[in-house]
């Protein structure tokens, strides 16, 4: 058994073109048709031109899955992702307060938690993001993950944080207004 957290997906803010091929790729391939609201990666505009890709930071103490009163979540030995027992989960939405990043998030049809399961080991949205040509996700894998993992935000403390890197302090000042 390898040990978990050994696959990551990294995030470079600043690359991501909000194209949303990742939104659609993740729907075909978990419920078979596109459908962007049930993707496991959600893409969030809090600021023009700074789109934000927000799935699962694999926390190292996995917060959710330890809060979940069903048991529902589970980690994958091999990929160290967040498994959801659909016919375990109540939809409570425990883990989604747990989680430091809110990640998880209800079905918009199903009762259950969607999180990133990273594809099994192959996650689609990394692919589609290389073939545009974006690479602002990129599937990390061994020893580069610990090096490379960030720690876990909200979708709008990720687009102020990115703001201010590609728009400098007095932009985002005048664009956010918290």
């Amino acid at each position: 058994m390898e040990d978990i957290n050994n696959m990551w997906i990294k995030r470079i803010y600043e690359k991501c073109s909000g194209c949303r091929r990742c939104e659609i790729t993740c729907s075909l391939h978990h419920e078979g048709k596109i459908w962007p609201e049930a993707s496991r990666v959600r893409i969030f505009m809090f600021v023009p031109g700074v789109e934000i890709p927000h799935l699962c930071f694999q926390c190292d103490d996995y917060p959710c899955v330890e809060e979940c009163p069903e048991e529902a979540l589970s980690i994958n030995d091999h990929t160290g992702a967040i498994i959801t027992d659909k016919s375990r989960c109540t939809a409570c939405g425990i883990c989604i307060n747990a989680c430091p990043g809110r990640v998880p998030h209800l079905h918009p049809r199903d009762d259950h938690i969607v999180i990133c399961d990273l594809c099994g080991g192959k996650p689609k949205c990394t692919v589609v993001c290389q073939e545009g040509k974006w690479e602002a996700l990129i599937l990390l894998k061994g020893q580069d993950v610990e090096t490379e993992k960030i720690s876990t935000k909200t979708p709008k403390e990720l687009a102020y944080q990115t703001a201010r890197k590609i728009l400098g302090e007095k932009a985002t000042e005048e664009v956010y207004e918290w």
